[in-house]
């Protein structure tokens, strides 16, 4: 079964006055590499949470945010005195030893150094985590879902491709026997033209021996293997694309040896197509999981 690595999962729930949204993105990443955005009040959850994703998301690039919307009153903030009076003394101190002028308005300068203004942190309610949890677990089954079907059209496209590709493999067939005539009459031509004279047995072995090495039988047997084999490694239960990718590498060997040995115009069109076709779904197996 083909997972696409793009995901997208969204949940939301309510708790004491409190709305809870978390939210789950991710696109495609050779490693799972992960972005937090959330209250500092489950900052230290966050080892959790990570372990959490990886054990189901596996790869990509994720984007996780939790977003809190509390109806409750915002928490205090106070200013911090001695902060301010420690402050001003070194301004003052600074001021005279540099002798230049003290600042004319104090209060916006001091309202943005460090540790004037204090916050009252929240604290977590009793069972607000385990509510919480509930709710990456609900962003989890939809997010799993939103990657079975982009996985399930991802499947589709490669399907196309490589019965594409293999199609155009046979198609490849009607040309042989025609090649191998062209390439005899030819090497016979320019010897009679260089005006050589050579023994017509040993001609001829060179001439098969030549045309061994133009055989492309091999390599259609090799490609119809791995297009078999692609097909096999799709079907199975878990998402399969770092060895999908190895396959298609071996594909294009072969689609490249194909077209070197061809040396027929028509041959050489068809492993054009055919490179088209897998360059597509390269495009698209980096999206695979």
């Amino acid at each position: 079964m083909i997972l696409s690595m793009t995901g997208y999962g969204r949940a939301e729930t309510e708790f004491c006055n409190k709305k809870i949204t978390v939210e789950i993105k991710s696109l495609n990443s050779k490693q799972f590499d992960i972005n937090f955005r959330m209250p500092l009040i489950y900052r230290d959850k966050e080892a959790d949470i990570r372990s959490r994703l990886i054990q189901v998301i596996e790869r990509g690039k994720v984007d996780f945010t939790i977003l809190m919307d509390s109806s409750d009153k915002p928490s205090a903030s106070k200013i911090n005195r001695s902060a301010v009076e420690s402050y001003c003394k070194e301004i003052r101190e600074v001021a005279q030893a540099l002798k230049i002028n003290e600042p004319a308005d104090w209060f916006p300068v001091l309202i943005r150094l460090p540790d004037v203004v204090k916050t009252e942190s929240a604290e977590l309610i009793e069972n607000e985590w385990e509510t919480v949890q509930q709710t990456i677990d609900e962003a989890l089954k939809t997010f799993v879902q939103f990657r079975i079907q982009e996985g399930e059209m991802l499947e589709k496209v490669f399907i196309e491709k490589i019965k594409n590709i293999g199609t155009l493999s046979r198609e490849i067939e009607k040309y042989e026997s025609e090649r191998i005539e062209k390439i005899k009459i030819r090497m016979q031509e320019s010897f009679r033209k260089m005006e050589i004279a050579c023994d017509e047995n040993r001609l001829e072995q060179e001439i098969i021996y030549f045309i061994e090495r133009l055989d492309i039988n091999e390599e259609k047997a090799r490609l119809e293997n791995h297009l078999n084999y692609f097909s096999e490694t799709m079907t199975k239960e878990k998402s399969q694309g770092r060895k999908l990718g190895f396959i298609v590498q071996e594909i294009g060997r072969e689609i490249n040896t194909l077209g070197s040995k061809s040396n027929h115009a028509e041959m050489q069109k068809i492993v054009v197509r055919m490179k088209d076709e897998l360059e597509q779904v390269k495009e698209q197996i980096l999206n695979v999981l």
